[in-house]
């Protein structure tokens, strides 16, 4: 086992710290202490290997630079309706403590990864979104602006029963940071019986910058969680997106666009655990490599034991713009219970000369065919997004790249 040693110019001192600025309980800072001390054990997140390689190389990365635990400094809004509380961690901690502790870690373990336990030791900004019994909430927005040289972010969803919520994340960087940047976001959406969650984010941070998240939700009986994800920034970005369906009749669907020029690499992650009777997921991806960007996509669909009446599916595409760019993509069953029907499939290509030389021939510039042909591939994904605001800057952060 391999593990990079960063521990070294972090505190017990500066996490409690941390915690006592929150005004946290005792149980949040054991929660923490504990997490910085497993640091010496724990290894990186496990990424894709092929004889001799990784795919992405996460040991690399300069933490000592990058991290600076009692610097965070953001600009954040989180908004929402009057029948939905959207809190910051300090509040919700007030509000809902016994909430909160039942849920904190529960689905991403604090200790799962090194990655994981750097952000629970260190997170000094959050959210948390509770929606009561029966509500049914549009327009949660949370916007986070980072200002500091690393930012580690956490979000909780709860929702009780019948409840229903959609919720816009955006992750940006202020114009006066230059240097190297470290961003790191933990998400946990509680789902409970007959619920309704739909997640979107939209990542557009410096491409000086590294991040690292883990999204994942869990599903009572009859509810749903849509994920909706957008990776445009960033130097390096590995992610994790997820769906544990534990309910009976649960349903997941993970949509997922991204575009990497220059020297970009996307190392995205995508999961769901049919873990019950009658459950259902959809899992789509496409994206864009430029110049000598790089993406690195798995995706697993894991159907268990006791998991009858399984529909699960999985389609991921990748358009390389570049003979230099880089695209691989792992699609992966595993299948432990017959009753299930489930497919998946990836594609790794260029654009197609045949549609290049029909568009060029009528009259059509070679440059503004290419653009009308990588924004036609990305519709198949943007008709999914049900979010018209996420979508729609998504489009125009597609279109921006590709006129800049």
């Amino acid at each position: 086992m391999s593990t990079t040693q960063v521990h070294a110019n972090l505190t017990e001192a500066q996490v409690r710290e941390i915690s006592q600025s929150l005004g946290e309980p005792d149980w949040m800072l054991e929660t923490r202490l504990d997490a910085l001390e497993a640091l010496e054990e724990l290894d990186m997140p496990k990424v894709i290997r092929t004889p001799g390689r990784d795919w992405t190389n996460l040991h690399g990365l300069d933490f000592e630079t990058l991290v600076d635990p009692l610097n965070a400094a953001e600009e954040k809004d989180q908004v929402g309706p009057d029948s939905v509380d959207v809190l910051s961690w300090s509040e919700a901690l007030d509000a809902h403590e016994d909430l909160v502790r039942e849920h904190f870690g529960s689905i991403v373990d604090p200790q799962e990864n090194y990655l994981t336990a750097l952000s629970t030791a260190l997170f000094s900004t959050g959210t948390v979104v509770y929606v009561p019994e029966g509500v049914d909430a549009e327009d949660v927005t949370i916007r986070t602006e980072q200002h500091s040289r690393s930012l580690f972010n956490y979000t909780l969803v709860i929702t009780e029963e019948s409840a229903s919520v959609t919720i816009l994340e955006r992750q940006s960087t202020g114009t006066e940071l230059e240097d190297e940047q470290y961003y790191s976001g933990i998400v946990e959406i509680a789902a409970g019986e007959n619920s309704y969650v739909q997640y979107g984010s939209l990542q557009n941070l410096s491409e000086d910058a590294y991040c690292f998240t883990a999204k994942r939700g869990e599903t009572d009986t009859y509810a749903t969680i849509n994920w909706i994800e957008g990776n445009i920034g960033t130097k390096l970005t590995k992610t994790e997106t997820s769906t544990l369906l534990s309910g009976d009749s649960s349903e997941t669907k993970i949509v997922g666009a991204f575009y990497g020029h220059e020297d970009q690499h996307f190392d995205l992650d995508v999961k769901v655990w049919h873990r019950a009777e009658h459950t259902t997921a959809d899992l789509v991806t496409r994206g864009v490599t430029d110049d000598i960007a790089r993406s690195v996509y798995e995706g697993v669909q894991d159907v268990g034991r006791d998991a009858w009446d399984t529909s699960s599916y999985q389609r991921e595409n990748t358009l390389m713009l570049s003979d230099e760019s880089e695209a691989d993509a792992s699609p992966k069953l595993i299948i432990n219970n017959h009753d299930t029907e489930a497919s998946h499939s990836a594609t790794v290509g260029q654009i197609d000369e045949e549609d290049l030389l029909y568009m060029t021939s009528r009259g059509v510039t070679p440059e503004l065919a290419r653009n009308m042909l990588v924004e036609g591939f990305f519709v198949p994904v943007l008709e999914e997004v049900a979010v018209d605001e996420l979508r729609e800057d998504l489009e125009e952060l597609i279109h921006d790249r590709l006129t800049a």
